[in-house]
This record gives structure tokens, C-alpha cells and sequence, in this order.
């Protein structure tokens, strides 16, 4: 007879894309994981009492609230998991640490360094008495991108010399594409560099085990103004909702580009626009060490190219790898080989690890610590694009806003 595992009982904050995603994952991650606890959908918080409980009916929470204060204070409730715009982070995170819940908080960690520091400070306070928080970078639990850091990790690609990052969308090239809450700065923090940039940033520390520490940067907005509409609130998606005749002005940036110097010698260049027609998820990473390379794009999610320098010479070329074998990374959980994953299953890996750390009473990653080299990053980006210098350094970047 198999004896339950002891339940984590979830509390979300927003319902919208995110939402769903998480949602997905809590619904999913028991059922294909073998996991020290079982968890339970309690209750999920917004503002609009119709709207959120259609969502919870939808996505499968049991019951719901209209001010996240609530949440936190039910006593029913082990785990808070953050998923709306960005200003909105700090304070949910550090009232849920401080009343004891666990906390899953999405990218990025905060809408500045000083926000992200607080939040970290706290987590590591909270953390000494068996409380965690973990920020949800959950690219990193792609198969292919977690088999080409274990190959860096292997030795596989020997000296890490150069980094190429792009991460490139298309749904703001059209100029009439309404004018939401990730357009402005107030609640979204920055455009591009902040909602897609920021996992390039994750995904190419993690890959290569070292830490950006200073950047170059250009940012540009295109489309100045945008027609009123969207979802000004924070609780819808990519902006699909009708919009009005009026228009308003954007605050954040269109696109960024950026090179960067990482603490183990190698040199990195980077690139992030939600303006790349044709593009729909093209999340990109390259990375070329002295005996080899590894090449990643996201609209391509299931394989990751190899190319293995010590070949013989009649040999060599990139190889396509299949990342669907029981032996790649959180594969063997899933359906027989050559049956591919999608986005979703990113974020039930990331539960699953969540969990997992849980179980063991361990820090989960990327731990909020994690996340706030992130955030260090981006502003030193931030600051080097506003201040057209030429070398700004991670540590020291201050840009408020950031």
C-alpha cells in the first residue's frame, strides 16, 4: 500500500497567463513526478470577485479572495505563488515570508535592486527558520537547456570563452497593438529587457556557472505612443483586448542589446525585442567553450545542436541532439522517446523541483539571491543605455528604477 505524502497547500496571486501556467503545473507535477509532497490548489486571490472565480473554476482552485492580504492570512495556506506584474512582487513576498508561507515568486524578482535586495534579505532571514522562496526563471527547466549545463558542467565544452543570447518576439511590431500594463514602467519595470531579456540573463548564468559583472548597453522604444486598451490592470496577457480611440504614452523599451563580461573570463553579447516580425518565441543561447559548443533556440525546444571539438577532423559538425531520452534531464518522467515536451512542461518541472527542495527542507533555486544577480543586471543595462556609457559595472549599477 502506498502512503500519502504529506500536502502543500498553494495560495496564487493572479490568474491570467502566468496563472494558467502555474496552474497547470500544481494540477500536473504530482502526477508524473514521484514527490515528497502532494499539492493542493486551496484558493487563488484577484481583485475581480466574477472573473477570478470563473479562473478558479477553470484552472482548479478550490476556493478564492479578492485581496491577497487574505490569502496570506488563512491558515489553510503553506505557499504563496506570485504571479502579477512586477510592482507588485515586494510587497506580497515579503508579507508572505514574514507570515511563514513559503514563496514561488515570478521573473523578474522586482521592479528595482533595491526592491530585489529587500526581498532577498528577507527570504534569507525567513530561510533560517525552514521558510524558502524561489524566484520562477523556468526556462532553465527545459530539457535541452538543462542537458547542455550539465555538458558545460561535464567538462564537455572545456574553457567557457563567449556567450550569444537573443531572445525575440514579434507581438509589438504592429504600431496600433494596444497599450497594457507591460508598457508601462510603473508596473512592469522595463519592456524587453525585463520580461523576456531577464531569462536570457538566467538561462545564460545557469548554462555557464558564472556571473555577468558588467554590461554595454543600447535600448530604443519604436512606437512612442499606443492606442488606450489592453489590459491596463495587470491581469490579462499579451495585450489581445480590444483598445480605444485615445492613446497614451509607452515608458519602457521596445528592444535592448547589450555586451557583457562574465566572472570566468568569457564575454557575452546579448539581445532582447518584443519587435522581431517573425519571430514568435525565438529564445536563443550559444555558447562556445575550447573543446566545444552548444546552440539553443526555444522554437526548437526539443533538441540542442553539439558541436564536439576533440572529433576527429572528417568528423566534426554540429549534432543535433533529440532531448528526449530517459536519460535527459526530467524526461524519463514523461511519454517513450521522440514524443516532445512543450512550454508547459517547464513550469511542472519547476514545481517539481520546488517541491522536491521542499521535501528535504533545502534552498530551492534560483533562490531569490539568484534572482537578485538578475536584477543587478538589469539595471546595470538600464544605466548604461540611459546614460550612454560605455562600461557599467553589476555590482555597483543603482538605477533606481531597476
Amino acid at each position: 500500500m502506498t502512503h500519502p505524502t504529506p500536502e502543500l497547500r498553494v495560495g496564487m496571486v493572479g490568474y491570467a497567463f502566468m496563472g494558467a501556467a502555474h496552474s497547470h503545473a500544481w494540477r500536473t507535477a504530482h502526477r508524473f513526478f514521484d514527490l515528497p509532497l502532494t499539492p493542493v490548489m486551496a484558493a487563488v486571490a484577484g481583485r475581480n470577485a466574477d472573473a477570478v472565480a470563473a479562473a478558479a473554476h477553470t484552472q482548479g482552485w478550490a476556493s478564492t479572495e479578492t485581496d491577497w492580504r487574505a490569502l496570506i492570512e488563512r491558515d489553510d495556506i503553506d505557499l504563496i505563488d506570485i504571479c502579477t506584474p512586477g510592482n507588485t512582487h515586494a510587497e506580497i513576498a515579503i508579507a508572505a515570508l514574514k507570515a511563514g508561507k513559503h514563496v514561488l515568486c515570478e521573473k523578474p524578482l522586482a521592479n528595482s535592486v533595491a526592491e530585489a535586495q529587500e526581498m532577498t534579505a528577507v527570504a534569507e532571514e525567513a530561510a533560517r527558520n525552514g521558510v524558502f522562496a524561489m524566484c520562477g526563471y523556468s526556462y532553465r527547466r527545459t530539457p535541452a537547456l538543462a542537458l547542455a549545463k550539465r555538458m558545460v558542467d561535464d567538462g564537455r565544452l572545456g574553457t567557457i570563452r563567449q556567450v550569444r543570447a537573443q531572445y525575440l518576439q514579434d507581438w509589438l511590431s504592429d504600431e496600433n497593438a494596444p497599450l497594457t500594463w507591460r508598457l508601462d514602467k510603473t508596473k512592469s519595470g522595463s519592456g524587453a529587457l525585463g520580461d523576456i531579456g531577464a531569462h536570457s540573463i538566467d538561462a545564460a548564468q545557469f548554462v555557464t556557472g558564472q556571473r555577468i559583472t558588467g554590461v554595454s548597453a543600447l535600448m530604443e522604444t519604436f512606437t512612442k505612443e499606443r492606442p488606450v486598451g489592453g489590459d491596463l490592470m495587470g491581469l490579462g496577457g499579451h495585450g489581445d483586448m480590444a483598445a480605444d480611440a485615445r492613446k497614451g504614452p509607452v515608458t519602457v523599451d521596445d528592444a535592448v542589446i547589450f555586451s557583457a563580461r562574465f566572472d570566468g573570463g568569457a564575454i557575452g553579447s546579448f539581445e532582447a525585442t518584443r519587435t522581431a516580425l517573425g519571430r514568435k518565441n525565438a529564445m536563443r543561447l550559444e555558447v562556445n567553450g575550447s573543446l566545444g559548443s552548444i546552440a539553443f533556440d526555444f522554437e526548437d525546444m526539443n533538441f540542442l545542436q553539439f558541436y564536439d571539438g576533440t572529433d576527429a577532423e572528417d568528423a566534426r559538425g554540429f549534432h543535433r541532439i533529440m532531448v528526449t531520452e530517459p536519460v535527459h534531464p526530467y524526461v524519463g518522467n514523461w511519454w517513450p522517446t521522440g514524443h516532445g515536451l512543450g512550454y508547459e512542461h517547464g513550469f511542472t518541472h519547476q514545481v517539481a523541483d520546488l517541491l522536491t527542495a521542499l521535501g528535504s527542507a533545502t534552498q530551492p533555486t534560483p533562490s531569490f539571491a539568484d534572482a537578485l544577480a538578475v536584477q543587478r543586471v538589469l539595471a546595470a543595462v538600464e544605466t548604461s543605455a540611459t546614460n550612454h556609457s560605455r562600461w557599467t559595472t553589476a555590482e555597483t549599477a543603482t538605477e533606481e528604477t531597476r
